[in-house]
């Protein structure tokens, strides 16, 4: 005698009548291999939330095993790039026929890269926070590209106040002395009374997501993080020597910058770039000086598009 299983979900109705905006799953880990337009491919652990709408208001709810079991194909048997992640999308709709009409799928994983080093030539891993995010309404696909990239910011204000300080205790050391040696003010300078003052600096974070058009196969991870390091100028480093703390202090002393002045940077950085439809970037300036942050946030600006 076989006995079938009950199946809550396809032979009762709700409780309470009414429609919801997502159901699914939430921080599904799964291995993952993603494309990368520079680095090829490559396996991650990730992260993964998976939803649908139930659009059916007498529907119990929704199957959560199809969902499941579609990304565990993509784990199993495929590669993550733009068109499977529409697919993925398809699948969690054509899975749900009559009760869903959208469809969000999102993987956060950490990106590891190689980075070399500013003088020495020497290399270390990074590990760059990376969020793919796809939704399917009604037809009209979205897939955006999430990333946080670290890096050091100096405040031009301090960075005056400094050299306000550094001046003023020239002016004491040698205001008596009607002549001296070059070689007087070149030590003078390589001593701790020379420098008399820092401008401070702080970690920093560049949040930026960007809308990817159909243009796209491979995902433009290690492009995106190029494109906001090399703007930036001041990226946080791996592996370090002297010489390379040395360059890392002058690139600072160069770049002295407001989160304001990071923001435009890479507003303008962004807009260079033909595959990124829309883009929504936070500057996370995590203050040395005061206990709160400075934070500077912009879009693309375009009609429809992301809001600050």
């Amino acid at each position: 005698m076989t006995t079938s299983m009950p199946d809550i979900a396809n032979h009762t109705t709700a409780q309470t009548e009414g429609t919801l905006d997502w159901v699914g799953m939430s921080n599904i880990e799964m291995p993952i291999m993603v494309a990368s337009k520079d680095q090829g491919e490559r396996m991650v652990s990730a992260h993964i939330d998976a939803f649908v709408n139930l659009k059916d208001a007498q529907a119990k709810g929704i199957h959560m095993s199809r969902l499941y079991l579609l990304i565990d194909e993509l784990s199993t048997s495929n590669v993550l790039n733009y068109q499977s992640l529409v697919s993925l999308l398809d699948g969690f709709i054509s899975s749900h026929q009559e009760l869903s009409d959208q469809a969000k799928v999102q993987f956060n994983f950490e990106y590891h890269l190689r980075r070399k080093s500013l003088i020495s030539g020497k290399e270390g891993w990074k590990a760059y926070p990376v969020t793919l995010t796809g939704y399917l309404n009604k037809g009209k696909l979205t897939i955006e590209l999430t990333v946080d990239v670290p890096y050091s910011s100096t405040c031009p204000c301090s960075a005056a106040l400094a050299r306000q300080l550094i001046q003023k205790a020239f002016h004491d050391k040698f205001v008596q002395q009607s002549e001296f040696a070059l070689t007087d003010v070149h030590d003078w300078l390589g001593s701790t009374d020379g420098i008399v003052a820092t401008p401070h600096s702080q970690r920093s974070v560049a949040e930026v997501k960007v809308k990817l058009n159909s243009s796209v196969n491979d995902f433009p991870i290690t492009e995106l993080v190029d494109l906001i390091e090399n703007s930036l100028k001041t990226p946080v480093q791996a592996a370090v020597k002297r010489e390379d703390e040395q360059e890392f202090a002058r690139l600072n002393g160069q770049n002295l910058m407001f989160c304001e002045d990071a923001a435009r940077r890479l507003q303008y950085s962004i807009n260079q770039i033909a595959t990124f439809d829309d883009f929504w970037l936070r500057i996370n300036h995590l203050e040395s000086l005061h206990a709160h942050d400075a934070v500077s946030i912009t879009t693309k600006g375009i009609e429809g598009g992301y809001q600050p």
